[in-house]
């Protein structure tokens, strides 16, 4: 019988360009058992992804979602840790001995949620025929070298070292906010730092864990209040959230011309918004042992939550 992994990654996919890179990237920097769980909502990649040690691929006729896609993957995980990851990701090399080997040597205890820290990433240039190149996320119409109005993608594939997040927060309707003067703060030193909130992109912890609190609550609808649900879940059910500064990933913001693969109206947009206060603010979520108010004085002063803050 096969011994159980170390680690599953999770990444849910729809319509992912990037998704092999962040597969490979995943996989080559992997130091421990670990394994990648790749759910394909709703498409099948065009050319196909092969097979290869390490990688399960799981077809979802009908999209579910970002949140359905990590539930359906950290039910099919076996693992004593797992991660999410987005599909448009790279990470640093030992990344999961770096982020796993707090919980081993007890350091951090089996409530805790784990965020590493977070890059930008550049995945690629736009590419004239000329040579000249623009950055990812440059709105180029036509290049001013040869007035082409054709470009190609050219893969970089790196983090941008200078754009570094380590902590965020939510304000008072719930919306994730970055919080950079939190740094100057007593409470964010240590290679390992309590934080209010994340992105959403990247997250860890034990699989039981995960499951104990019920994984992602897909009544948000298909996206959106990511990592405010997360945070929420990891503190208010007596457990934390922290970042680990030994180790990072980073994750290719959708700005410029890229487009995301789920078609997001604003609307749906609103729609998972409204569930989030409403399950929030009003301290509706069950399994909550501690009140919203609680988390909120425990970080204090919090912006848009307390006047005094900045």
């Amino acid at each position: 019988m096969a011994m159980a992994k170390d680690l599953s990654v999770l990444i849910p996919a729809r319509s992912e360009q990037f998704l092999v890179n962040t597969i490979d990237d995943v996989l080559a920097h992997a130091e421990l058992s670990t394994e990648v769980i790749a759910v394909l909502d709703g498409y099948w990649p065009d050319p196909p992804i092969s097979d290869r040690n390490n990688l399960t691929l799981i077809h979802v006729t009908d999209p579910i979602g970002q949140r359905g896609a990590t539930n359906l993957a950290a039910r099919a995980s076996t693992a004593k840790y797992i991660m999410k990851i987005d599909a448009h990701c790279s990470v640093d090399q030992g990344f999961d001995r770096k982020l796993i080997a707090p919980y081993e040597d007890n350091t951090l205890t089996q409530d805790v949620t784990t965020i590493p820290r977070l890059y930008n990433l550049h995945a690629f240039d736009w590419l004239c025929s000329c040579g000249k190149r623009f950055y990812q996320a440059d709105p180029v119409d036509s290049c001013p070298i040869c007035a082409s109005t054709t470009f190609t993608q050219s893969l970089v594939w790196k983090p941008r070292m200078d754009r570094r997040t380590d902590f965020g927060r939510f304000d008072n309707e719930m919306h994730w906010q970055y919080w950079r003067a939190y740094e100057r703060r007593k409470e964010s030193g240590g290679t390992i730092s309590e934080l209010l909130s994340s992105i959403g992109a990247c997250f860890l912890m034990p699989r039981t864990r995960f499951l104990d609190l019920d994984g992602l609550d897909e009544a948000h609808g298909f996206w959106g209040q990511f990592g405010t649900e997360v945070s929420c879940k990891s503190w208010l059910s007596g457990g934390r959230q922290v970042v680990n500064k030994r180790t990072w990933y980073s994750h290719l913001f959708r700005v410029g011309k890229l487009r995301f693969p789920y078609h997001l109206s604003g609307e749906a947009q609103e729609r998972a918004r409204i569930y989030s206060r409403d399950l929030w603010l009003n301290d509706k979520w069950p399994l909550a042992t501690r009140p919203l108010s609680w988390l909120i004085d425990h970080f204090a002063p919090i912006p848009t939550w307390h006047p005094e803050a900045k």
